[in-house]
């Protein structure tokens, strides 16, 4: 099959993709809550014609072409947003308040349904089963956990997997990845230094928290700094302290939360442990107590699968160039896509979505994030490829 022209029927196809990712942009829903953008989805797989079941781990959608039988490959986009206000100037922003799809799910979702257009107008040719995985609560909910144990990547059994996701810092026109692991394991931590409160104006009747929980940040620096191999890789970040109402009041305790990341996911819970350690030890110096918490899921690292990757280089070449296809270095930035890859060879991808001349220059997770919807065919024609390329390698044809 001519890959040239998915590329130039996505195209032909742009406005439909952009209206969709605009509509879903206007109204961003936060993990869990996705029911009109499941809504939309399932709307649109209606008028495509294409077979699905929704409801899956809550708000999820899973659909199906081909054969039903294998092999089988699966095509993943997440669809939920953040709790950000946005303040860019597009005509299509967010309309609700604090909520914005400052990650690009948006356009992933947009690109798979473009996807699942082209595919729905080759369907015949097809060498087996392509599974499309709307997957809600990326966002620290686990919701690629949840999607796998809820049996899509069963009967029949997935063989390979492959997502996108935008990515600013790569030119629209380009895509990046590498072999291994690309994305880290990732998690939260919560940390409570428990002291005694009292007046401000007598320190020396109180223990206080205040105090321990700014040397405990201090310290858990020291992990990374000097407890780290410092040709390994790691990330401990406190992102939110919360203690005391009053200006003249010591209080009784100090909240702080963040994030632990690394590449390994031994090496992960070893910072996890490092981290209890420390953090129990100085307020201990200073005659408080700590209780540490890891809540939520914590996310494995995002493993490339090298043959995976191959394919997706040579189809990127053939659609967009080889100087188009680049090797990117690991990124510390956690991804439930490794969910799928625990189980399943697969491969996630970096979009370029940067534009300079329009704007598109800021990082995911920034209010005034934007993406080039040029992009988007580019990312429709790269999962339709990938599903037929895929398909034909497995079937041996």
């Amino acid at each position: 099959m001519p890959y040239q022209q998915f590329l130039a029927d996505a195209r032909s196809q742009s406005k439909w993709i952009v209206d969709i990712r605009r509509q879903l942009h206007r109204f961003p829903e936060l993990m869990y809550e996705e029911f009109k953008t499941s809504q939309l989805v399932c709307d649109t797989l209606d008028e495509l014609g294409i077979f699905y079941a929704s409801g899956i781990a809550e708000t999820g959608v899973v659909a199906t072409l081909g054969t039903g039988e294998s092999p089988c490959i699966a095509l993943r986009a997440d669809m939920d947003a953040l709790p950000i206000l946005e303040e860019t100037d597009v005509p299509f922003r967010s309309e609700i308040d604090g909520k914005m799809h400052a990650c690009g799910h948006d356009c992933h979702t947009a690109m798979l349904l473009g996807a699942a257009k082209l595919l729905r107008e080759h369907e015949s040719e097809l060498k087996g089963t392509v599974r499309l995985l709307f997957q809600p609560a990326e966002e620290g909910g686990a919701g690629g956990k949840r999607m796998r144990e809820a049996g899509v990547l069963e009967n029949p059994s997935v063989e390979r997997i492959f997502g996108l996701h935008v990515w600013p810092q790569l030119p629209t026109g380009t895509i990046g990845s590498r072999t291994g692991t690309f994305l880290a394991a990732a998690g939260e931590v919560d940390i409570t230094i428990h002291g005694k409160g009292g007046h401000a104006a007598m320190p020396h009747h109180c223990i206080d928290p205040v105090v321990t929980a700014a040397k405990v940040v201090t310290e858990l620096q020291t992990i990374i700094s000097r407890n780290l191999d410092p040709l390994d890789s790691g990330v401990i970040s406190i992102t939110t302290i919360h203690g005391g109402e009053a200006y003249n009041v010591i209080p009784e305790s100090v909240r702080l939360t963040g994030t632990i990341r690394a590449l390994t996911m031994d090496r992960f819970r070893w910072l996890q442990e490092r981290v209890a350690s420390l953090a129990t030890q100085v307020a201990a110096a200073n005659d408080c107590t700590a209780t540490i918490e890891f809540p939520g899921e914590a996310y494995p690292p995002t493993v490339n699968d090298a043959d995976v990757w191959s394919t997706v280089q040579d189809l990127a070449s053939e659609l967009l160039g080889r100087a188009a296809v680049h090797e990117i270095p690991p990124v510390m930035g956690g991804e439930d896509f490794a969910f799928y890859t625990e189980q399943v060879p697969g491969c996630f991808v970096a979009l370029g979505v940067r534009n300079e001349e329009s704007g598109c220059t800021y990082n995911v997770h920034h209010p005034l994030f934007k993406a080039d919807e040029e992009a988007l065919p580019i990312g429709s024609a790269l999962h339709a490829c990938f599903a037929v390329q895929t398909l034909q390698n497995l079937s041996g044809t």
